[in-house]
């Protein structure tokens, strides 16, 4: 049977997170695409009771009724328990990556979107880990991914998407001076821009870049990056074609009216652009991996041990992460047709 609806891969996460618990809130979303949860099927119906009446076994070959969410059983190492965690599970949960990934680069899904993982407890299982992003680049041998947090200005579905990518990412910040190179930065540019015409569906996308050094440098006398570097890769892209803003001071870069007319915004290190976006998004922000071979969407908050078992944990940013996947999945596919 030819599935009638998009199929979403979510991986269940780490087993003693709130990753569990929150799959049972996607089943209102499993009417307009296909739910498939990674995970162990005894653990997600514990977990999440109140969304067990709506979970399927997963078969390939079969489409399960709308409002269904759809069960792919990859069974526990050890028995998990909400808020303790155990090494004897880090494989399980690469595991799901693992069979998420392969089903994306064969086709049987169109995206997979990620519930949080523990980094911490899958190095102390001797399993060298620095977060999804690192993890399926390597596996799918892309030499390059960016790194893109989104999500809405409001809690209105209505309300516009702020998108922030990153031009490094979790580097000390004494280090990222010299991450930020011609190369580095002519590369980052031309994913983001692929990006946003290929997986959202923008034509002629415009983004804004911050500049590295307060004031964007002051004409260099607060540094000189954006002279030497930010500034020449800038033109040559837009010689390309590209439209291209900056360098901008950061500290009035993220104002309404530049914003208005931006469909991305690239910031040069972590705490620049991410402290703004997570503000402004009220914790429905979502992260994205930009070019890798297949579609890839994540939460923007983590395992919250701490929340795991009570039933408070806040499904907002996995709905948004799940609906952003639905429909880049659906935008990758129509430029992939010509459309």
């Amino acid at each position: 049977m030819t599935p009638t609806r998009p199929c979403i891969a979510l991986t269940s996460g780490e087993p003693a997170g709130i990753g569990p618990e929150l799959c049972a809130a996607l089943h209102a979303r499993a009417a307009s695409a296909r739910i498939v949860v990674l995970g162990d099927a005894t653990l997600l119906a514990a977990r999440a009771p109140q969304g067990a009446a709506a979970m399927r076994p997963y078969a390939a070959s079969g489409e399960a009724p709308a409002g269904a969410i759809e069960v792919l059983h990859i069974p526990l190492r050890a028995p998990a328990v909400a808020g303790q965690l155990d090494t004897a599970n880090a494989p399980y949960v690469l595991e799901l990556l693992d069979r998420a990934r392969d089903g994306c680069l064969r086709g049987e899904f169109g995206a997979m979107v990620t519930a949080p993982v523990h980094k911490g407890i899958i190095n102390d299982a001797g399993m060298p880990f620095s977060g999804h992003t690192e993890y399926l680049a390597d596996t799918t041998a892309t030499p390059r991914v960016v790194m893109m947090l989104a999500g809405r200005t409001a809690e209105s579905d209505a309300a516009p998407w702020l998108r922030v990518a990153l031009a490094t990412t979790h580097l000390a910040l004494a280090d990222v001076p010299a991450a930020i190179t011609r190369e580095s930065l002519t590369t980052t540019l031309r994913i983001l821009h692929d990006a946003l015409r290929r997986q959202f569906g923008i034509a002629q996308p415009r983004i804004l870049v911050a500049g590295l050094n307060p004031h964007a440098g002051e004409g260099g006398h607060l540094g000189r990056e954006e002279i030497e570097i930010i500034t020449p890769v800038l033109n040559a892209l837009r010689a390309e074609g590209l439209q291209l803003d900056g360098p901008l001071p950061a500290d009035t870069l993220f104002v309404p009216r530049l914003l208005a007319g931006a469909d991305a915004v690239l910031a040069m290190y972590h705490d620049q652009g991410l402290p703004v976006l997570k503000y402004a998004t009220f914790g429905r922000g979502i992260n994205i991996t930009l070019g890798l071979p297949i579609v890839r969407t994540s939460v923007d908050h983590g395992t919250a041990l701490d929340l795991a078992g009570t039933g408070r944990a806040d499904a907002g940013s996995l709905i948004e992460a799940v609906d952003a996947a639905i429909a880049m999945a659906a935008a990758g596919a129509a430029a992939r047709a010509g459309r």
